[in-house]
């Protein structure tokens, strides 16, 4: 097994771990319901399935 030659200090290793970050997510808000939502993604209102603005099932249930 491959083992380092020197100890690397907590500063290096939290430096080179930067760039892990969460981005966030990026909302809309529906122009026929007024609802927010996540982009690209299918929203409940009132029971009805809406994507896109329009709506995609009614009475829609959910399954899980």
């Amino acid at each position: 097994m491959a083992h380092p030659k020197r100890k690397i200090s907590k500063t290096r290793r939290d430096k080179r771990r930067t760039h892990y970050k969460l981005t966030e997510k990026t909302i809309a808000t529906c122009p026929t319901t007024g609802e927010v939502h996540q982009y690209h993604r299918a929203y409940v209102v009132d029971g009805d399935l809406y994507h896109n603005g329009k709506v995609a099932i009614k009475n829609y249930a959910s399954v899980a």
